[in-house]
């Protein structure tokens, strides 16, 4: 039987499952149950009660049965963990819907399918347990967390020692050398402490006053320290694979503390001391060594960040008016970070986790555009190590600048001079230095006298042209940029400016790519398009074109004579990235600044230019998702800069109507695009459009969105809207729209009105109060014009709120 055969029997059976007649309700009840096992009578019902044509009783009970299928026992027996998983998130979807109050059953069922013997059931009911607890845990409304908190404080107790008996079992399991069944444990450990992550940070409000709570929380905090135990019981004797599921429980223990910390951070005070040391040790002393894995390090110095930089631990500057909780954590942190302890971390973090690594050096020579782009931004500092060391260093220094200043200041003292190139070890601690001195240049301005360092070393370093010396001199050429904007003697500059234009002609590709802004304009622009045609990763031609956005706004219409190179190959790479939509962003971003170095120029680039804005800016395809905003300044830029208006600019003005309709967040570039087209050729813009009911629909919601903005923006339009009212617009759905535009900004925007009323009557020569009574008359007789409900309420409001006006 095909689907649209199946949907029709099961839709028939649902009918007569609803009916009030048992001799037809009974035996479709029986038929309904005897398809719950069978194959794609789930998706059928799923199709059933989407479709909103059916009656409403149908669907309710095509819902009803889909739900009850998924409690049945059987599926929480599926074998292939893929597919079990996939129906664990659909339940849960489902619950976030209905439970507790609608499927009151639900939570009852998985608790007791986790106490089963079955280990397949019982896996697959904790895999079912933690979805539902994650989904409803994400709900934020203030009653769906009281629901959430009653249910955690009800099952609080049995997820602990759900999380204790398999952690035991566990243990016993690889003590006695049953690897599969260890695994086995293992993950149903993995997953009742994930369920019990989601009830700790999100089911209560007061934690701290929950016993049962502070001791699971210090339970995981001892699991987190005792990293050397969890380390031999995963060695040499144990598979892979459970190591692998060893080492992402670990990781979870130290997920529940960041996620303790950071949604409850007094009640962590009193474990703050337990983890500085327990992190600090495995992080920055010998301790740590063999021990520790690369996650488990970027957890471990994510905790200490979110400790030091925690604004609940910060005092107030009087320190009276601090609270007893902040003044504790404060004395907690200030009595461990001691001298000898900060030396020794930001040593550390300097000499051992800023050194570029084996792996990073070997992507350098091979793949050196994947390395120059190495993702460091946004959160990645949550997941990757270099972004979280250098988070971290910053953090540390900003907080302890004073401690920290003399020993990084040592550091460069050691390494003044060349450095030796047969000396790998050197250059790369070198490169970690120079690091960290870029990285805290605010912190050391006072410090360090970067002119007299520029001119006596790093501009020297810039001429080593040693191949090996590239690690040195692409590192100086990003300090420079970033104390360039900290503190930098402009008539140094052009001792800069000469050793950028020998780095941008470096063999290396990477030295090429990390340049600043030069102003020996045709040399370096051409070095930069030469540059743009040979690169191949779109990551890389967005840096670059990013430099070239940047060189054309510096220089703004020095630009034309060099651009022509430029402006021929665009078109090719907009081509070329039509899958890539953030390098069609970028491109975007050049041909903002291109044209208004151009100025009026730039209308030689209208046959590629009109049509990348109109897809930019067309709502029906994709692509606006991306490029809608770039694209929308592109156009207001081009008409900004338009010696005079072309059939092809008014033609890319139908898309403005779905622009306004789609929502008020680009509201206001779009009212200044229409605006452009008013000023730039009233006459011709009003012929194509203003007429047109479209166009004053555009109005009228821009006037409803915004209207004091709108009243401004398209104030020279009103005089054409008043006179239509005043001589009868002879077109009834032009009428009744200039009627909605009155309509609108005498309700919303009154003030203008009548200041617009007293110009318009100065202009026509008349009295305010003739020419307010001439526009009611037309307004009462023209009335019926008014088709649509909405605004013939409009009208009759806006009319009515004349009644206490002086005007006879």
């Amino acid at each position: 039987m095909d689907v649209q055969s199946a949907s029709s029997v099961v839709l028939q059976a649902l009918t007569q499952a609803a009916s009030q007649d048992t001799a037809v309700l009974k035996p479709a009840e029986e038929q309904l149950r005897q398809w719950e096992t069978q194959p794609g009578f789930y998706t059928v019902l799923l199709s059933i009660f989407n479709n909103h044509m059916l009656d409403v009783n149908v669907r309710w009970l095509a819902v009803l049965y889909f739900k009850n299928g998924i409690d049945l026992s059987g599926r929480l027996l599926e074998f292939s963990v893929k597919i079990a998983t996939q129906i664990a998130v659909l339940i849960a979807k489902v619950a976030r819907l209905d439970c507790p109050r609608q499927w009151p059953e639900l939570i009852p069922v998985l608790l007791e399918s986790v106490k089963v013997q079955d280990i397949l059931r019982q896996h697959r009911a904790l895999l079912t347990f933690y979805h539902v607890t994650k989904t409803l845990a994400s709900k934020r409304l203030a009653a769906d967390r009281r629901l959430f908190q009653d249910l955690a404080s009800s099952i609080y107790g049995f997820t602990c020692s759900l999380w204790n008996h398999h952690t035991d079992s566990y243990l016993q399991e690889l003590q006695a050398g049953h690897q599969d069944a260890a695994l086995s444990s293992l993950e149903r450990t993995l997953l009742s402490l994930k369920v019990l992550r989601k009830l700790t940070v999100h089911g209560f409000v007061e934690p701290h006053k929950n016993m049962e709570v502070m001791v699971s929380v210090r339970h995981v905090h001892s699991c987190s320290e005792d990293r050397g135990r969890h380390t031999h019981l995963g060695g040499r004797g144990t598979c892979s694979v459970c190591r692998e599921k060893l080492e992402k429980t670990v990781i979870l223990y130290t997920k529940v503390l960041l996620d303790f910390l950071e949604h409850h951070p007094y009640p962590f005070i009193p474990l703050i001391q337990r983890s500085l040391e327990f992190t600090v040790t495995y992080v920055f002393t010998d301790v740590g060594e063999g021990l520790v894995f690369e996650r488990f390090i970027v957890q471990c110095m994510s905790l200490i960040k979110m400790i030091v930089r925690n604004d609940a631990y910060r005092p107030d500057k009087n320190v009276d008016e601090s609270n007893a909780e902040t003044l504790e954590a404060h004395r907690i942190k200030s009595a461990f970070f001691t001298p000898p302890t900060l030396a020794e971390i930001g040593t550390r973090l300097v000499s051992k986790y800023f050194l570029l690594t084996q792996e990073e050096v070997a992507m350098w020579e091979e793949d050196p555009e994947s390395f120059a782009v190495e993702e460091t931004g946004g959160d990645s500092w949550k997941y990757s190590l270099r972004p979280c060391t250098e988070v971290l260093f910053l953090d540390i220094f900003h907080n302890y600048s004073a401690t920290l200043t003399p020993v990084l200041l040592q550091m460069v003292h050691n390494l003044q001079g060349p450095s030796d190139v047969d000396d790998p070890a050197q250059l790369l601690l070198k490169d970690s230095v120079y690091n960290a001195v870029g990285l805290a240049a605010y912190e050391l301005f006072d410090s360090v006298d970067f002119d007299q360092w520029f001119s006596n070393q790093l501009l020297a370093e810039l001429q080593v042209s040693h191949n090996r010396y590239k690690v040195i001199r692409r590192r100086v050429i990003w300090l420079i940029g970033q104390w360039i904007s900290v503190k930098f003697k402009s008539e140094l500059r052009p001792l800069l400016y000469e050793s950028f234009l020998s780095l941008m002609q470096d063999p290396d590709l990477v030295v090429r790519e990390t340049e600043q802004f030069l102003p020996y304009l045709e040399s370096i622009f051409a070095l930069l398009f030469q540059l743009l045609q040979q690169v191949s990763d779109c990551d890389t031609k967005m840096q670059i074109l990013h430099v070239v956005s940047c060189v054309i706004e510096r220089v703004s219409t020095q630009i034309r004579p060099y651009v022509a190179c430029l402006v021929q190959y665009l078109p090719v790479l907009w081509k070329q990235s039509e899958e890539h939509n953030m390098l069609r962003c970028a491109i975007l971003t050049t041909l903002i600044h291109l044209v208004q170095g151009l100025g009026a120029e730039s209308r030689n680039l209208y046959p590629f230019l009109l049509p990348v804005i109109h897809l930019s800016t067309d709502v029906c395809l994709p692509p606006h998702v991306y490029l809608l905003e770039d694209g929308l300044e592109l156009w207001l830029v081009t008409l900004e800069n338009c010696p005079a208006i072309t059939p092809e600019l008014l033609r890319i003005f139908q898309n403005m109507t779905a622009l306004l309709e789609l929502s008020s967040e680009n509201v206001k570039t779009c009212f200044q695009i229409i605006s452009a087209y008013i000023y730039l050729s009233a006459t011709e813009f009003l012929q194509d459009h203003g007429g047109s009911a479209q166009l004053w629909c555009v109005v009228e919601v821009a006037v409803k969105v915004s209207p004091v903005l709108a009243s401004q923006t398209f104030q020279p339009l009103f005089p054409l809207v008043f006179r239509g009212v005043l001589d009868g617009e002879r077109y009834p759905v032009v009428m009744s729209t200039y009627l909605g535009v009155v309509g609108r900004v005498l309700l919303q925007n009154s003030c203008f009105f009548r200041t617009f009323l007293m110009q318009m009557a100065m202009e026509l020569n008349q009295e305010v109060d003739h020419l307010l009574g001439s526009m009611i008359e037309m307004w009462v007789d023209r009335m019926d014009n008014i088709t649509q409900p909405e605004r013939r309420k409009l009208s009759s409001l806006a009319l009515l709120s004349l009644l206490p006006s002086d005007s006879r």
